[in-house]
């Protein structure tokens, strides 16, 4: 059994097939999809995907690029729809320095008021973070809770802080790359009981026989999970059900 704790499945790219992408998922053994909003008008399309489909939870959030016209107002729809069963996190928050698509000030506060409705809420963080790690770290500690980096793409030394202050780390298809040898050594080393594996679909589709796909989907977390399992000389099965009970910990409103 594994989790994707992290596929945009409500994304136009899944408007065609997405149940036949569901079914994909369920053969391959991926039997959780957690599938994080991006902006307040698709918070309640996660919602509605999670009550569609027993295998998808959701998770409720404003993802930074969506933050520049940010207005405290948002706080209250996610806090209503993070009331859900099947809404297991907030989520897509964090910071982006890659894309000029918000300031930076307004990013910090959007993250800020955020951080502080999970713990306020008592739910996990999915967190975002590009080429902003020192803040980051700074704003998750100034709010102690707990979540996950996904789809993590820095150094060791952002991994250790945030390891230290109890955040999982989740692992994309980025890592299965030829070139990714750093990122792998840091997958190899990350605490067993504090890692999970994601898609990020549509996005960062995993190397398959050489190739990437065009499109990335739920199915394919199974090449990251064996990649990652390979670096740490473990059966992937065994590192599978670790990962899975990593993500029941982590999303304890997400029934295993």
């Amino acid at each position: 059994m594994l989790i994707d704790t992290h596929c945009h499945l409500d994304f136009n790219r899944f408007d065609a097939d997405r149940e036949a992408v569901v079914a994909r998922a369920v053969t391959a053994g991926v039997e959780r999809i957690i599938v994080p909003a991006i902006d307040v008008e698709n918070c309640p399309a996660v919602r509605t995907l999670a009550e569609q489909f027993p295998e998808v939870y959701a998770a409720v959030g404003i993802h930074p690029n969506s933050t520049a016209d940010w207005q405290d107002g948002w706080l209250d729809t996610v806090r209503d729809l993070a009331q859900h069963e099947k809404v297991v996190a907030i989520g897509e928050i964090g910071l982006d320095y890659y894309w000029d698509k918000s300031p930076y000030t307004v990013q910090h506060h959007a993250f800020r008021r955020q951080l502080a409705l999970a713990a306020e809420l008592g739910l996990p963080v999915i967190v975002h973070n590009r080429e902003a790690s020192a803040d980051v770290v700074r704003m998750l500690r100034e709010t102690p809770g707990k979540g996950v980096l996904h789809s993590f793409a820095a150094d060791w030394d952002t991994a250790v802080q945030v390891l230290d202050m109890g955040y999982y780390l989740g692992f994309t298809g980025p890592v299965t790359y030829k070139k990714a040898q750093e990122l792998r050594d840091i997958a190899a080393r990350v605490p067993l009981d504090r890692i999970v594996v994601e898609t990020d679909s549509p996005f960062l589709a995993p190397e398959i026989n050489g190739k990437r796909p065009s499109r990335n989907e739920p199915a394919f977390v199974t090449q990251v999970a064996e990649r990652i399992a390979r670096e740490r000389e473990m059966e992937t099965a065994v590192f599978a059900h670790h990962t899975t009970q990593n993500a029941g910990q982590l999303f304890p409103k997400m029934r295993l």
